[in-house]
């Protein structure tokens, strides 16, 4: 097949569904596809590359300015009067099977699937994030965006959508009902052998934090919804039992409310927060970690997992049938309390720094979980599943068949005048 893979996030920059996007558009050239990564211009990333037998054309961009509308992250846009007309030469010329999209509300989305709709080419969309924000105003106005700009766009090209977990099919089935052709099942995917590859020692060393103290990670760039508030809340508790623990946050910080915070219960010397590092450090991290905790809001999304697949037993906030089909169960695979609960968050975090012999073995169970139902060949293999059916030609409809009496045809009458 040739498979046309958008998302306006792509590497080098960083992200969980730029990474997602990368994996999978390699693991489709490693299967023998032809592949074309249409995305975003990023910093000085070359306008056109391969890599890995992946051909990636960057689009020029400009990047919305950082706000609370912007879910106070960097996003990138290729929104200008030569999209159409360049996108389309570019498709054109690769001539697609399929197409397969990152981001429901990205411009990069719309465009392809204008194209996609004017050739006749099927859709997968996979959405990543949910158009929310826990602050009133932009929670309203998310909502006034989803139904007027991304709604009426999907109605248009009518993608299949690929449902990632428990609350994204809530998601999908409330703001785009009737918007869509299908929804498919495929959880995230990971790299289980790359995020078991750190080191322990190295991984200290990178958090400033001693050979003996607890390590409590926080992965993921910090914006309203993984604002890191939760966590920071808990920590006069955890402290109380556990006063050499210290909270690592992984990730730029977009909102800092966290470290104010911080100051104000007295804990900030626990809170070491380093910022954007290179994807090759978070093995390492994790490797150093005795539990990994984003407090992700709603949802577990790719960091959860790749901390899971390295073995560092996860503390959230969410449900436990986060993924449809996949049993967990709070304290034997994963730590996990209701969103908001900042004192549940804080009890388990201690019950986990309590009993490092019995947490171990938590993030034994959750490392088998990632590889029966969330390892990157699994998920790609899925991926290819569908994208394959949508590619194929309709199976041809039979004859009708003849009717079981031919109809009497009358003589038409001639009027003598």
């Amino acid at each position: 097949m040739r498979i046309v893979v958008v998302n306006n996030f792509y590497p080098p920059r960083v992200g969980g569904s730029a990474h997602l996007s990368d994996a999978l558009a390699r693991g489709y050239a490693a299967r023998g596809h032809e592949v074309l990564v249409v995305t975003a211009a990023y910093q000085d990333a070359p306008a056109e590359e391969w890599r890995d037998g992946v051909r990636v054309v960057r689009f020029p961009a400009f990047v919305l300015p950082e706000s609370r509308l912007a879910v106070s992250f960097d996003i990138s846009f290729a929104t200008r009067p030569s999209l159409r007309r360049r996108l389309a030469a570019l498709l054109d010329d690769f001539q697609p099977d399929v197409i397969h999209q990152h981001g429901q509300f990205m411009d990069l989305t719309w465009a392809t699937g204008a194209y996609a709709r004017r050739r006749d080419i099927p859709v997968l969309l996979s959405i990543h994030t949910r158009l929310e924000n826990p602050a009133a105003a932009y929670r309203h106005a998310f909502r006034f965006l989803d139904a007027t700009l991304v709604a009426t766009r999907l109605r248009r090209f009518k993608p299949s959508l690929v449902v990632m977990d428990s609350y994204m099919d809530e998601y999908i089935k409330e703001r785009y009902r009737g918007r869509y052709r299908d929804l498919v099942a495929i959880p995230v995917g990971v790299d289980p052998d790359w995020v078991r590859s750190g080191d322990a020692v190295r991984g200290r060393e990178l958090a400033g934090v001693g050979p003996d103290a607890p390590i409590i990670l926080s992965v993921g760039h910090v914006i309203p919804v993984r604002d890191r508030l939760g966590l920071v809340e808990a920590m006069p508790a955890v402290l109380a039992k556990h006063p050499d623990a210290r909270l690592v946050v992984v990730g730029r910080v977009y909102y800092d409310l966290f470290q104010k915070r911080a100051e104000e219960l007295g804990v900030a010397h626990a809170v070491h927060s380093l910022g954007a590092v290179p994807k090759s450090d978070v093995p390492h991290l994790l490797a150093a970690a005795t539990v990994e905790s984003h407090e992700q809001g709603l949802g577990l999304g790719t960091a959860t997992l790749e901390s899971m697949a390295a073995g560092t037993p996860v503390v959230a906030w969410g449900r436990i049938d986060n993924f449809p089909g996949v049993p967990m169960v709070d304290g034997d695979d994963i730590f996990m309390c209701d969103p908001g609960d900042v004192e549940g968050l804080a009890e388990r975090i201690v019950l986990a720094l309590d009993d490092p012999a019995a947490t171990r073995q938590v993030g034994a169970s959750a490392k088998t979980i990632v590889d029966q139902h969330f390892a990157l060949n699994r998920v790609l293999d899925r991926h290819l599943e569908v994208l394959t059916e949508l590619a194929a030609p309709p199976e041809p409809q039979p004859a009708a068949d003849p009717p079981l009496t031919t109809p009497i045809t009358r003589p038409t009458r001639r009027t003598i005048r």
